[in-house]
């Protein structure tokens, strides 16, 4: 890969033909992995299987432990669902825009804190299912990345989405309601923490010379 010298940033910084054609690839890419989510629900519903309650997060229960894999690829109902829908194709398609093996590791991170954040102090009545998580930490990992690596239009994809569903962002703040607020709030925390350890790192100048 190129690299601009004098500003050490890659050739797909944001302007370039690279940057819209890797934009692109990520949002056909998650145009791709929402119809699944959609197959996984019309399966569970059709067949009557019960993944909801089979694959949730229960918090503090250690049969429910397995729902910090299982859960962000579950959901409550088709309304849940379409809820989630678009938000994780935007967010996601700005986050894998970056690379995809960022993107993976970032996303596994996420998962992975946000669901044991859950089953820790989350409601041990309840069952928790849904991408919220994951769509909070894309929120938190854009913005983070955006300051991080002084990149202007992670933060305005980021403020673009605020604006968008600023409604939803209450929800990371403690509520009586069916909303896994736990999950939304440890989600955001973990994105910021994806973003500052998969942050792109600024070649030197020498490395920059040798790359062109």
């Amino acid at each position: 890969m190129g690299y601009d010298t004098a500003r050490g940033e890659p050739a797909t910084r944001f302007g370039t033909e690279e940057f819209y054609a890797a934009l692109g690839r990520a949002f056909v890419a998650m145009c791709a992995v929402v119809p699944v989510l959609f197959l996984i629900e019309a399966i569970d519903v059709w067949a009557r299987l019960g993944l909801d309650l089979a694959g949730g997060i229960i918090p503090r229960h250690l049969d429910g432990i397995d729902g910090v894999v299982f859960s962000p690829f579950l959901h409550a109902n088709w309304d849940h669902l379409y809820g989630n829908s678009v938000p994780l194709i935007l967010l996601g398609t700005f986050v894998l825009a970056a690379g995809w093996r960022r993107f993976v590791w970032s996303t596994v991170l996420i998962i992975l804190v946000s669901g044991v954040g859950v089953w820790f102090i989350g409601d041990p009545n309840s069952v928790v299912v849904g991408a919220s998580g994951v769509i909070f930490g894309y929120l938190g990992l854009l913005v983070t990345r955006g300051l991080v690596e002084r990149s202007w239009w992670n933060l305005g994809v980021s403020a673009l989405v605020g604006l968008l569903y600023w409604y939803q962002l209450y929800n990371v703040l403690p509520t009586d309601g069916p909303v896994s607020w736990q999950g939304h709030l440890i989600g955001l925390c973990a994105g910021v923490i994806a973003a500052i350890i998969f942050r792109a790192r600024r070649p030197r100048i020498r490395d920059a010379i040798d790359d062109l």
